[in-house]
């Protein structure tokens, strides 16, 4: 193959344009030449003023000069807002946002994301709504077999939610074959650079922006200064990078280090502060308690808090034993539960359910009926009245739950009316219409068990875990399947045995 400038010389040569224009060019006087030229630059110059230009509107035009940034962080804020990879395509509603981080009741993590199976079964029987997941990083202990874009959306289909964690370099004082460096512009860089890591495998696992990243970081002597500003240095960046991705900044540490440093910092402004922190104290514990000695910046006070209260524990759930760390966590908590009628405009929520009969009148009666005709059992609109046209209602509800059909709304019967619908799995810090649903049910069937508030909290575990055990059906604490089947059939309730002085 010739060499590129004979290539070119040979193409010029047989161009058969070029001969002609070039001697017509030489055969111009100079004068004449010189004109020409001149109107050219002219011409060009009139242009470029006609060209239109981005001018600067009234607030740009007054607004102050600011700091032109560097070569880097310039590169570094359109890689991060690049099309496809920033907060711009990617950026979700601050309703849908809140929907994908605010929650709270019990979390495990594993080293490895347990299979599909495993995950089904301890849904149902596990008091665990969360599972921590380490998506990447190059000092991630664990390969995930399980771990793909499908179990991601399998798991959060059917109610999981997600802790995402990325595992990167550690302090610069410890033994770690990654650490950060020393030099704050460097450790700014490997933040940067863990914080585009943890948003890729994010991505790629189908997690949105507006979720919650974790960072990993382990135990490192926090008295050391450089190293403490290094790692402080290091997580800014972090949380800087992945707000400008549109997704929030998580920190997981020991109590006593990453947590003590970071919460230390003073100064909202001149420092970012993660969006959460997740701290590992086993001191037992399942709640998100943190006194001064640790925290003295004023946030995460009420929620933005994943408490690691017991580390390598086994536990078996649904026949699955697997080895986990045990949290609870506090990130907040959906809008305030507004008191929705269960049907036909009317407030079902009662502190006791009172057994009604043909005859009886009033607003219990008309709640009834509402219900009654939700569930296709009563036709008509309801007029207070409990006549026998609802007493057969009651009736065909009684033969559907397979119940006596006495025509009495008694306590089984108000339960099954009460209970009807779908059989979600609800537990620990579930909220919504389905858990106040729960609630009225378990009211009918154990009175005074538990209040009706729409938030599965501790008193509805206990009621719900009472109900269980007097039921006959397997105590677990959470509103499953059979649970709510029970519910739906009036199962009768089994007093607890007396254990008293026997009667002579």
């Amino acid at each position: 193959m010739p060499h590129p400038r004979h290539r070119r010389a040979r193409n010029r040569a047989s161009d058969p344009v070029r001969p002609p224009l070039r001697s017509l060019i030489r055969s111009l006087p100079r004068p004449v030449l010189a004109a020409v030229v001149a109107l050219a630059v002219v011409l060009s110059v009139q242009a470029a003023d006609a060209r239109p230009v981005d001018r600067p509107g009234p607030a740009e035009a007054s607004a102050p000069l600011r700091e032109k940034p560097s070569g880097l962080d310039q590169r570094e804020r359109d890689r991060d807002r690049a099309p496809g990879r920033g907060a711009e395509r990617g950026a979700v509603q601050p309703a849908q946002a809140r929907a994908l981080h605010s929650w709270s009741g019990y979390a495990f993590d594993a080293c490895r994301a347990p299979s599909s199976r495993a995950m089904d079964r301890w849904r149902v029987a596990s008091p665990f709504r969360g599972v921590g997941i380490y998506i990447g990083g190059p000092l991630r202990a664990c390969q995930q077999k399980h771990l793909t874009r499908r179990w991601v959306a399998r798991q959060t289909r059917r109610g999981w939610r997600t802790l995402p964690i990325w595992v990167g370099p550690q302090a610069s004082c410890t033994g770690y074959g990654r650490r950060i460096s020393t030099r704050p512009a460097l450790a700014h860089r490997q933040g940067v650079r863990a914080a585009r890591g943890a948003r890729a495998a994010a991505l790629s696992l189908g997690i949105t922006p507006g979720s919650t990243l974790w960072y990993d970081l382990e135990w490192f002597p926090p008295g050391r200064g450089r190293c403490r500003s290094t790692v402080l240095r290091f997580l800014g960046a972090w949380t800087r990078t992945l707000h400008r991705s549109g997704y929030r900044s998580g920190v997981y540490s020991s109590v006593s280090a990453g947590i003590k440093a970071v919460g230390k910092v003073r100064g909202r402004r001149s420092y970012p502060h993660p969006d959460a922190i997740w701290f590992a104290w086993a001191n037992g514990r399942r709640d998100t308690w943190l006194g001064r000695d640790w925290l003295r910046a004023p946030r995460w006070k009420t929620n933005g808090r994943v408490h690691q209260y017991a580390l390598d524990v086994r536990a078996s759930y649904g026949g699955v034993r697997l080895a986990i760390d045990r949290n609870y966590v506090e990130l907040g908590s959906s809008p305030t539960l507004r008191r929705t009628p269960a049907a036909c405009g009317r407030d079902a929520d009662r502190r006791h359910y009172r057994t009604l009969r043909r005859g009886n009148r009033g607003e219990v009666v008309s709640t009834a009926e509402c219900l009654l005709r939700s569930a296709g059992h009563l036709h008509g609109r309801p007029d207070g009245h409990f006549d026998g046209r609802t007493r057969a209602a009651v009736r065909q509800l009684q033969r559907s739950a397979g119940l006596r059909r006495t025509g009495r709304l008694d306590e089984r019967t108000w339960t099954a009316l009460l209970a009807g619908g779908s059989r979600p799995v609800l537990k620990r810090g579930s909220e919504g219409p389905a858990v106040r649903r729960l609630q009225r049910s378990l009211t009918a069937a154990l009175p005074g068990a538990v209040s009706v508030h729409g938030h599965f909290g501790p008193a509805t575990s206990a009621a719900v875990q009472r109900y269980q055990r007097r039921a006959r059906l397997r105590v677990t604490g959470v509103a499953a399947h059979r649970t709510w089947l029970a519910l739906q059939h009036g199962r009768p309730v089994v007093p607890p045995k007396r254990h008293g002085p026997k009667r002579p």
